[in-house]
């Protein structure tokens, strides 16, 4: 029997049927491959550049890409290339709107458990915005949009050393982060139950 195909593959050589379609100018194709990627690309935007400028920004990107559709020449990249679009795009929006955020990142004391999921994933995602754009969008890329370390410097127009050195770099400042806050719950719970 031969090697079994991962749905990874199939997803990819769809889109790159529907990229190839698309090129050669049928609407449908190109309108089922925005229904695909503008969710990522959207969801890329807002961990990059925060929900407010995230919808224009995406759009803007999707612009460019069916634009510069016809230009791309290995069907198969279209993920690091789309990425690599929208990461010029949102790196032009904080440029002009020259954003700075600051935000408190300690956990309230008495955090119902239902909602303490909840403020993990802010602390989470204050922990992302406090990495270097190239970190946090290494990190989001492989870890949410599933890249491959490859795709992921060709996003970042980078060696592949460098995409797995900042992926790296991410985790480990990421972890950093979290375990004053996990180190703090596992504290409260244990005095709790005293």
């Amino acid at each position: 029997m031969g090697k079994p195909i991962r749905h990874e593959e199939t997803r990819q050589a769809y889109d790159a049927l529907l990229v190839v379609l698309a090129q050669s100018g049928d609407g449908r194709a190109a309108e089922r491959l925005a229904i695909r990627w503008h969710p990522r690309l959207l969801r890329t935007a807002r961990r990059l550049i925060g929900a407010d400028l995230a919808q224009d920004v995406a759009q803007d990107s999707w612009v460019a890409i069916m634009r510069g559709l016809g230009r791309l020449r290995d069907q198969d990249r279209f993920a690091p290339w789309a990425f690599g679009i929208l990461q010029r795009r949102c790196a032009d929006a904080v440029r002009t709107a020259g954003r700075a955020r600051a935000r408190s990142a300690e956990m309230p004391e008495d955090v119902p458990a239902d909602q303490r999921d909840e403020l993990r994933k802010l602390d989470l995602a204050r922990a992302m915005e406090s990495l270097p754009r190239e970190q946090a969008l290494a990190a989001h890329l492989h870890y949410i949009e599933g890249l491959t370390i490859s795709e992921i410097a060709a996003v970042q127009d980078v060696p592949p050393g460098t995409a797995k050195s900042r992926l790296f770099h991410a985790r480990r400042a990421l972890k950093l982060a979290l375990l004053p806050t996990q180190a703090d719950s596992k504290e409260k719970t244990n005095v709790q139950d005293r």
